[in-house]
């Protein structure tokens, strides 16, 4: 039983959601750097999907963070960045570093799909 004033302990699922959001954050954060130093105006599909999928898994592990009511609504959300983003980086499947962004786009995806049904 919770006080009132407290929030309920945070279930494994939503640590492991908020944990695959933050590690793929971040892989697209460095995924970004890499685009950039490769140059060229084709990259420019991927860093928007890299961009939008950075910010996105960003502000849904903030708000599974904080047991945001909207929280569900934003796994919805980044599960579909997420996947964007992934189908962004097969673009390129020699390049190890896309590679590895996807699968983490992958994971991300799949997590917040479960959480998106998920009351919590």
């Amino acid at each position: 039983m919770t006080q009132p004033g407290t929030m309920p302990a945070m279930t494994q699922q939503m640590q492991d959601c908020i944990q695959a959001c933050m590690s793929c954050h971040s892989v697209c954060e460095e995924t970004m750097s890499s685009c950039l130093s490769m140059g060229g105006q084709a990259q420019m599909q991927i860093m928007r999907a890299l961009m939008d999928c950075s910010e996105m898994t960003r502000m849904c592990a903030d708000m599974m963070m904080r047991r945001s009511p909207m929280s569900a609504e934003m796994c919805r959300m980044c599960a579909m960045a997420c996947d964007m983003c992934a189908e962004a980086c097969m673009s390129m499947p020699d390049d190890a570093q896309m590679q590895r962004c996807a699968e983490a786009c992958r994971r991300c995806a799949e997590s917040c799909r479960a959480m998106a049904t998920t009351r919590t």
